[in-house]
């Protein structure tokens, strides 16, 4: 029986593109949430056939926590991948859900919503891609996997965020079917 996946995302969906094209994995996608009405993330679950929500913050941060808890939980997920989703979850949320997290950088290295620019002002010379479980932290929780990506010369913020997302589109797929077989059916 496939595992249940639901994919939280804020964007263009390159990463959740990916999970859903990855057909090595014995995964059933429940849904796709979004924060944002316009993400284009929407329209790829669209075209797959996959069910796509919006849980927008119109009012209260603490009414959006609610929220977002009682959506999620309404499928049943046996695990949640935050795959581009730029809010940080409650700590009940990821207490509730096995959640995982993509982040283009190397953690503990560069943490946040900054990483590609902020290991470009360090000089780092070194960046990359890491796969980890969410915790009530940002981007604190145990790593499942991380790849390196060289910082080149002449590397823009933008040129090096499109190397760092193609390495992230392999690790997510790869990281995802490494916990399969230890993931518990949602109860």
């Amino acid at each position: 029986m496939p595992h249940r996946i639901l994919i939280l995302a804020s964007g263009a969906g390159t990463l959740a593109q990916a999970i859903i094209d990855a057909k090595e994995l014995d995964i059933e996608i429940v849904a796709v949430i979004s924060d944002r009405a316009d993400a284009a993330v929407l329209k790829r679950a669209t075209e797959a056939n996959i069910q796509g929500e919006v849980v927008a913050q119109d009012g209260s941060r603490a009414q959006w926590d609610v929220q977002i808890i009682q959506r999620v939980g309404s499928y049943r997920p046996d695990l949640v991948v935050s795959a581009g989703f730029m809010k940080i979850l409650p700590a009940d949320f990821v207490q509730r859900f096995p959640t995982i997290n993509s982040h283009p950088a190397l953690l503990p290295n560069f943490p946040g919503a900054h990483a590609v620019r902020d290991a470009l002002t360090a000089r780092a010379g070194i960046t990359g891609a890491t796969v980890h479980w969410l915790d009530a932290g940002v981007d604190t929780g145990p790593i499942i996997s991380s790849m390196q990506v060289p910082i080149l010369s002449g590397d823009t913020q933008e040129i090096l965020h499109e190397r760092i997302k193609k390495v992230e589109r392999s690790l997510i797929v790869a990281s995802i079917a490494l916990i399969l077989p230890s993931l518990e059916p949602y109860v």
